[in-house]
């Protein structure tokens, strides 16, 4: 892997931070990162690189905004068996669709074939730690797993 495609779906920005992050992190690491805060399934690379997708939950359960059409566009792909994938999901554990949005995409992208080269890391912006403290904190351990450095 040469790099990193940091895929945002935010509404009120906690995802688009947490992915801002993540970046700089990787960064300075010496790992290239692209950010996608308005994505467009065609013009993200699917090859030699790990799709990093980073969504809030908006609404009862809905992607955010800004995630519709890529979503769309990622349902209406035949074949990303040569995608490799991970996803972080933010959340409030005080709604019934807690991560529903992370949840879905990571199901989709499975059912189209891509591989998941980390489980799914789950956020609640209820916890008393920063969301982005704590996927920082994460970050190594992806690393490990995804064998990107």
């Amino acid at each position: 892997m040469s790099s990193v495609n940091l895929i945002v779906g935010s509404q009120m920005g906690s995802a688009e931070y947490v992915a801002e992050q993540l970046s700089d992190a990787l960064n300075n690491l010496g790992i290239t990162t692209q950010l996608h805060d308005q994505p467009e399934f065609s013009n993200i690379d699917q090859q030699n690189t790990i799709w990093l997708i980073c969504t809030s939950t908006y609404g009862a359960g809905d992607y955010p905004e800004n995630l519709i059409s890529f979503v769309e566009d990622v349902a209406q792909a035949d074949d990303l068996s040569e995608l490799k994938y991970s996803v972080i999901a933010l959340g409030d554990t005080s709604y019934d669709t807690y991560n529903l949005a992370g949840r879905n995409i990571d199901a989709l992208l499975t059912q189209k074939g891509a591989i998941k080269v980390a489980e799914r890391l789950e956020l609640n912006i209820l916890d008393e730690a920063l969301p982005e403290d704590t996927a920082l904190t994460w970050l190594d351990s992806w690393i490990t797993q995804t064998g990107i450095k």
